[in-house]
């Protein structure tokens, strides 16, 4: 267990270098949260455009996060060259999508994950690993960061859209450069190979090196599945609820409801910090995991839904999944330092946001209706939950002593 003493040190001589170190990171993830979600507001112009099926249209964000499947998978070893090289490849897929056709632009997709799945990996064990200390206070101001960007998308949609979904492309591209350029600045030393020796106490520092994984296998499927189910009910929300809401109502836009889902998701972590003075980790994290599976069965259940209830139901949906993730990291990373195939777990993550808005779609397809589709991110909520006791397991006490 790490007393609170060694951690002194790094909260006040080195606040320039922790600065250094967290700042691109921070940076990175305003710019990705927009990157990340852009297919969602973008679909109902995509679809239309390419006039494909929902079916169809899924195959897009399984392009998408098969790429940020192995992005991650490598990001570890190497954090910095993660965010700058990650950033790049992100830019050069947003400009071909401007001139490629449906099959093609998967290709794209493809390029943007992988820079996704390589920084959004790197950014978190960065944020995590910095200062143990405050390993979920951080990791929920990350989010915050990432959150920013996700409302950010539709609005930066809705000012360039004057030139198309084209325009809003290279603005995206130009800023996933600036990016890559400020992650310069990131120390060489940065740690990316091994267990961390600035973030783990010798114990756990000894147990890690001598582990070709992270984790022991019960918790590697345990977080693997979690991350997996998580990131797959985010991306399945925040993609199909926009055009769920214009299918249910001609008065809603589509770049409303993801405005509604990512603000309240954003108010949701930046009330983490104040919730977990209130209530311990443990319990936050399955009281959102409950509320959001209530909202999702409110979702599939109701059959004609007004306006005011979608976007209700919306907001709910965002505020219920917000303190989800960080939790989660947190939870993971206190148990396994900055491990070098820390991309295993990662990667699991993004297998989920390629296959479940997929499966969204082809359920949507299937049974003619996006509301017997929105059952699969409904089913991943309900598995969620029934992991929280492995997640949470042997992790409430020291969180509480290091907080």
């Amino acid at each position: 267990m790490q007393s609170v003493q060694p951690k002194v040190p790094l909260l006040s001589p080195n606040r320039a270098k922790i600065v250094r170190t967290l700042g691109p990171a921070y940076f990175y993830f305003l710019i990705a949260g927009t990157v990340t979600v852009m297919l969602g507001p973008l679909l109902p112009q995509l679809i239309r455009h390419w006039q494909i099926q929902d079916a169809q249209a899924g195959t897009l964000f399984t392009a998408d996060f098969i790429g940020q499947l192995c992005g991650a998978w490598i990001a570890a070893r190497s954090l910095r060259a993660s965010l700058i090289y990650g950033s790049i490849l992100s830019a050069g897929g947003c400009i071909a999508l401007t001139w490629l056709g449906f099959g093609a632009a998967h290709i794209a997709l493809f390029c943007i994950g992988v820079g996704l799945g390589a920084g959004l990996t790197a950014g978190n064990i960065i944020a995590g690993t910095t200062v143990p200390a405050a390993r979920a206070r951080l990791l929920a101001i990350l989010n915050v960061a990432w959150g920013l960007g996700a409302i950010a998308c539709p609005l930066l949609i809705y000012v360039t859209s004057a030139g198309g979904m084209w325009r809003f492309l290279f603005v995206i591209a130009a800023l996933l450069v600036a990016a890559s350029l400020f992650s310069i600045a990131l120390p060489r030393t940065l740690l990316s190979g091994n267990a961390s020796e600035t973030s783990d106490p010798p114990e756990s520092k000894s147990a890690t090196a001598e582990r070709r994984f992270p984790l022991p296998p019960l918790p590697l499927i345990c977080f693997s599945a979690a991350l997996f189910l998580y990131v797959g009910v985010e991306n399945s929300l925040g993609g199909w609820l926009p055009s769920y809401a214009i299918r249910s109502s001609s008065s809603l836009q589509a770049s409303s409801i993801a405005i509604y889902f990512w603000i309240a998701e954003l108010i949701g972590r930046l009330l983490v910090t104040a919730l977990m003075t209130i209530l311990s980790e443990a319990t936050l994290y399955r009281l959102c995991l409950a509320m959001l599976l209530v909202t999702e069965a409110l979702l599939c259940s109701i059959s004609h839904p007004s306006a005011f209830s979608i976007v209700a139901l919306t907001v709910l949906g965002g505020f219920a999944l917000a303190p989800v993730f960080p939790l989660l990291v947190s939870f993971m990373l206190a148990r396994t330092g900055n491990h070098r195939r820390l991309g295993v777990l990662f990667s699991s993550a993004s297998v989920g946001g390629a296959v479940l808005p997929w499966m969204t779609g082809i359920c949507s397809t299937y049974f003619q209706g996006l509301r017997a589709g929105l059952l699969v991110p409904a089913a991943g909520v309900a598995l969620l939950l029934l992991l929280s006791d492995i997640v949470t397991a042997k992790v409430i006490a020291p969180l509480k002593v290091t907080s």
